[in-house]
């Protein structure tokens, strides 16, 4: 009895572990535990850790929770003045809803992206076809992912699907037209090059010759004052000269100073001989006639 005791003890407990090991849910950071009672969803456990369910009744599988990475299949595209090119772009996205996209995808990662890659090209295809290649080319520095996903709107939300972010590896074109497309928008780019620089030299020359005039302006009217005040000063000397000569004791002086002057400009080049006439003015002073 004892041994049918310990026996039954055993089992019970092996029982207990079994049921146990059926009954706990492992939740990880990067997953969605979706809780299935007879094919229904019955419960999501988004937190992780250890949770339970019902054994034998319930069972679990797993969703992605993680951020995903899809690369596009590379496709052709027409641009709105007819050029085709490639494109050759990758999805970020995640599950937003795992109840959504396992009743409509079955849980299922590969048609999640085969749903992607339809709405993304759809959106690419519709962008591109409003834009010239050359406007396509310059907007490859961010504008034309934003564009592209903006475009997709809310039209995987109903998958539980959320894109944030469209990425175009490479928008180029076909090699057999490639390089004459470059030859024509290095052409158009020489030309407006060219027409700024005409329009700057032009603006170069008119400030030359606006300074050219004001310079001009200013010399003149530097000239004309210069001589106002040339002539001002003559005036007032001859106005000195005329109110010394009116003094008489001043004139002889004036008279005495001058013929210094005179004397010494006389004596110039070395020569140290000066000769006059006894009736000159000069001889008189020198004498005190």
């Amino acid at each position: 009895m004892k041994r049918v005791g310990k026996a039954v003890t055993v089992l019970v407990l092996v029982l207990a572990v079994l049921l146990l090991g059926v009954s706990v849910v492992i939740t990880y950071p990067d997953e969605y535990q979706l809780i299935r009672q007879f094919g229904e969803i019955v419960r999501v456990v988004e937190t992780p850790g250890v949770s339970f369910k019902i054994p034998f009744v319930q069972n679990s599988a797993s969703v992605p929770k993680e951020l995903q990475i899809y690369d596009i299949p590379k496709s052709d595209v027409i641009t709105k003045d007819k050029k085709s090119m490639i494109a050759d772009a990758f999805v970020l996205w995640r599950i937003s809803d795992p109840v959504l996209f396992t009743r409509h995808l079955n849980g299922q990662v590969a048609q999640a992206q085969s749903r992607i890659s339809a709405s993304v090209f759809s959106s690419m295809k519709s962008v591109i076809s409003n834009m010239d290649q050359a406007e396509i080319i310059e907007n490859r520095n961010g504008k034309l992912a934003l564009d592209i996903k903006e475009n997709i709107g809310d039209s995987l939300d109903g998958y539980g699907i959320t894109v944030l972010a469209v990425e175009t590896k490479s928008l180029d074109m076909p090699d057999d037209n490639k390089q004459a497309v470059y030859d024509r928008m290095i052409s158009e780019r020489n030309n407006i090059a060219a027409s700024f620089t005409a329009q700057g030299n032009s603006s170069a020359q008119k400030i030359k010759n606006d300074t050219t005039k004001e310079v001009s302006v200013m010399k003149s009217k530097a000239m004309a004052e210069a001589e106002k005040i040339k002539a001002e000063g003559e005036a007032q000397y001859m106005q000195i000269l005329s109110n010394a000569y009116n003094d008489a004791n001043k004139a002889d002086f004036y008279n005495f100073v001058r013929s210094l002057d005179a004397a010494k400009a006389a004596l110039k080049n070395g020569d140290n001989t000066l000769i006059l006439d006894k009736s000159s003015p000069m001889a008189q002073i020198f004498y005190g006639y």
